[in-house]
């Protein structure tokens, strides 16, 4: 497997290096030890520690695991779940709905209007 450098917007590496941070806070809270979190999750500690930094070449599967063993996998569901540009993107590029034709009254008996 060839390391391969990734790299991110500045905002986006700033963004990362937070939920890397808020991982390994709310594995502090647990009081779980990096040994506990990497072996539920299956994943070696050096991997858990690129997570806790913010790691851009971590696989995302493997955040997964680290959110699935702190009670955490919720979370995950409410990523772009409240979509408001895309929303909007979608609602200026539906087409006016257009009214159908009157119809013009029928009249009973074959009777017309004099």
């Amino acid at each position: 497997m060839s390391n391969r450098t990734i790299s991110l917007y500045p905002a986006s590496a700033k963004e990362l290096m937070a939920l890397g941070k808020r991982l390994k806070d709310a594995r502090l809270r647990r009081r779980f030890s990096m040994e506990t979190v990497s072996t539920r999750a299956d994943i070696s500690r050096p991997t858990l520690y690129k997570i806790e930094h913010g790691d851009p070449s971590v696989s995302i599967g493997f955040y997964v695991h680290v959110l699935r063993v702190l009670g955490l996998l919720d979370d995950l569901a409410s990523i772009g779940k409240e979509d408001a540009l895309g929303r909007r993107l979608q609602d200026e590029s539906l087409s006016p709905r257009k009214r159908a034709p009157r119809r013009k009254p029928s009249t009973e008996d074959g009777d017309e209007k004099k």
